[in-house]
């Protein structure tokens, strides 16, 4: 099988701990990505529609997401974490593959950073595993 991932570095090492996580776990289960299945978002807001296109216009067995909104002072937070939700959901539901769901949605930067830190507790490696498994129930499923 074959993912994509589309991510967003707005938070420079937070993206790119989230997407060694994702690489290490696809990588382990013998599904190297190749570096043109990485589309880079310029944030988080941004990830459904690239998520979207990509799920559409190639053929993975599904994308996985990361990215990370922090909570600052303003609503703002709470109205993109919904939109990058919602709007994931929506992706999902449309294209009719799994999204890997790896946006972290954080209180401040020490959160984010403990969730992209090398390891099983990896969000990125966690968002890549729910992918994995969700593409191989829909393989099964077709086989019926």
């Amino acid at each position: 099988m074959k993912f994509a991932i589309v991510y967003s570095d707005y938070y420079g090492d937070v993206g790119a701990g989230l997407l060694a996580g994702a690489c290490g776990f696809l990588a382990s289960m013998g599904c190297p990505v190749a570096q043109e299945a990485i589309f880079k978002a310029p944030g988080a807001f941004e990830i459904p529609l690239i998520a979207k296109r990509v799920g559409h216009d190639f053929d993975y067995a599904g994308v996985i997401t990361l990215g990370c909104v922090i909570q600052g002072e303003t609503p703002h937070f709470d109205y993109i974490c919904k939109a990058v939700a919602s709007g994931l959901m929506a992706v999902t539901l449309e294209i009719g593959k799994p999204i890997g769901f790896g946006v972290l949605t954080v209180l401040d930067e020490a959160q984010a950073h403990a969730r992209s830190l090398p390891g099983v507790n990896n969000k990125g490696f966690e968002a890549a595993k729910a992918c994995y498994e969700s593409a191989c129930v829909g393989q099964k499923l077709q086989g019926f």
